[in-house]
């Protein structure tokens, strides 16, 4: 079964938006320093004994229609691009790699509700 594996916030004030999440549910974001092409901060949402904790992103707003988007982990994006546009949906991010983590594409459901997916590859460039 394929899981929510990451989640980005937009946000138009980003440090607004870090003191907002991190007093409201006590996540830690800190300022990532990977091969992003823009500026990116990694949010660790922690873990209770016995539970899992989510990570997520955050970065400014790309476009003012731009929400929250959750990733679901697929073996090939490639595979699972040609399953959307297959079933009615949309691409509205092609593939892209993420330097040494993976790739990953963003889609539209046939509601219109935004989602994306990824690939672990360490070896994508």
């Amino acid at each position: 079964m394929f899981t929510v594996c990451h989640f980005e916030i937009p946000a138009d004030d980003v440090e607004r938006a870090q003191k907002f999440y991190g007093e409201l549910f006590g996540w830690k974001i800190e300022k990532f320093t990977g091969p992003m092409p823009m500026d990116y901060w990694m949010i660790t949402t922690g873990a209770e004994a016995g539970k899992m904790a989510l990570g997520g992103g955050m970065m400014k707003r790309q476009a003012p229609q731009q929400q929250i988007t959750v990733y679901i982990d697929v073996p090939s994006v490639d595979e699972y691009v040609d399953k959307v546009i297959k079933l009615g949906g949309e691409v509205t991010v092609p593939k892209m790699a993420v330097p040494g983590m993976g790739y990953y594409a963003v889609c539209l459901d046939p509601e219109n509700n935004g989602f994306g997916i990824w690939e672990e590859n360490p070896k994508a460039q």
